[in-house]
């Protein structure tokens, strides 16, 4: 049984683990958002991101963003402005009563993480913003593909490939289509190449070096002062999550600049 808060009247269910024999004053945490029509179990518990980061003495907050997983799923696209669900990171943060943290976020939640930093500067300490590049400063009209990918009929009637991928995808997370529907047709605004330049935390962007969505992760890296990248060789938007570079790689930057 998943932990909730409700924001808003949306609950917002979540997992909270400490390290075996550490209580939470002593173990930093660090708070995990997943990519689209994902949830924290299948982007990070059954992917071994929960025990990679126990072992390294995280306590670990992995929410289910709205639309997802546990968590409630309006069917409104209005309720998924990214500054709303940048908001239900900092609910759920503050009804754990965690000051500041690091931060992991995929895809989706890589460009929820990046907003995080802006918009709550005090509440998050370093990011890693992963399955994102260079593609979140440009406008994109793959939410409305995506959309009309997961309310189709019939699945095979999907031409459009990257519509095709995410309605694939969707299908073996037993997510709510129409609410996902409603999430990718939220107008997600492109990153502002300024606001980035005035991200002071250290980040880490990953991607890997196949995938054809997001653009190029070291351009997007040049873009904050602190920034840094890993580009995963081999892996694709799909096949980044579980493979052990991204995470050994992730795991030595929240090292040197986390908590």
């Amino acid at each position: 049984m998943s932990n909730g808060h409700s924001v808003d009247g949306v609950r917002i269910a979540y997992d909270d683990r400490i390290p075996e024999g550490e209580s939470a004053i002593e173990s930093p945490p660090i708070v995990l958002v997943h990519g689209f029509a994902s949830s924290r179990t299948d982007n990070w518990r059954d992917r071994d991101w929960y025990e990679t980061l126990l072992e390294a003495d995280r306590r670990v907050v992995a929410l289910d963003c709205r639309g997802h997983g546990e968590s409630g799923t309006p069917h409104d696209p209005a309720a998924y402005e990214t500054a709303t669900m940048a908001k239900d990171v900092v609910a759920v943060l503050d009804h754990l009563g965690i000051e500041t943290a690091d931060l992991l976020g995929y895809s989706m939640g890589g460009r929820l993480s990046l907003e995080l930093l802006y918009t709550y500067p005090d509440r998050f300490n370093a990011g890693v913003l992963a399955g994102i590049g260079s593609a979140t400063l440009s406008e994109s009209g793959v939410g409305d593909v995506i959309a009309d990918g997961l309310t189709a009929d019939d699945p095979s009637d999907v031409s459009n490939p990257v519509g095709r991928r995410f309605r694939t995808f969707a299908e073996t997370t037993d997510n709510d289509l129409d609410a996902l529907a409603a999430c990718a047709r939220a107008r997600t605004p492109p990153a502002d190449w300024e606001q980035v330049g005035e991200i002071a935390h250290s980040v880490m962007v990953v991607a890997g070096e196949d995938d054809d969505l997001v653009g190029d992760p070291e351009d997007l890296a040049d873009c904050f002062p602190n920034g840094e990248a890993i580009v995963v060789p081999g892996a694709d938007h799909l096949t980044t999550v579980p493979d052990d570079r991204f995470s050994e790689g992730a795991v030595d930057f929240l090292e040197r600049e986390g908590l």
